[in-house]
């Protein structure tokens, strides 16, 4: 299987968090990864299909991700599939970033469980399994759900 998932119960309803995921301004202040650099391009708030794109970095090879919203379900599930461009061709990339959020009780608190799955990526072996990413991103993961727990709180 080429997916891991890590899950946080956190403070605060489904939509007040699906509201900081499909902000991809928030995005680099939730990274737990390190990886994204500046502001994204594209829309301001994310819906089904919307493209968008963010300055990355892998140790010191800097590029531009380009983003598509390829799950969405309102103040539920939002997904997106992103590809490493250079110079407008795609050359790494299919990986798919994956929030999916469900009350957890009464209470105000919601299970927000975040899933990073490489089996559609393009050459998974080479870019993502033999330098170590797998095993580097639960506890990336882990990072961004708190701070998005933080961000939700603020």
């Amino acid at each position: 299987m080429r997916s891991i998932s890590v899950s946080k119960d956190i403070g605060g309803m489904p939509q007040q968090i699906f509201a900081v995921l499909r902000d991809p301004v928030r995005h680099a202040e939730l990274d737990g990864s390190g990886m994204l650099r500046g502001r994204p391009g594209g829309p301001s708030l994310l819906g089904p299909g919307d493209r968008f794109s963010m300055a990355m970095a892998q140790g010191r090879i800097p590029y531009r991700s380009v983003n598509v919203v390829v799950e969405y379900e309102r103040d539920r599930l939002i997904a997106w599939e992103t590809w490493g461009e250079f110079r407008g061709r795609r050359f790494v990339g299919g990986q798919r970033w994956r929030y999916e959020l469900a009350a957890a009780d009464d209470a105000g608190t919601t299970r927000v469980t975040h899933t990073y799955d490489w089996s559609r990526a393009r050459l998974p072996r080479l870019v993502i399994e033999l330098p170590g990413y797998p095993k580097r991103m639960g506890p990336a993961m882990a990072t961004t759900l708190e701070r998005l727990e933080t961000a939700v709180r603020g």
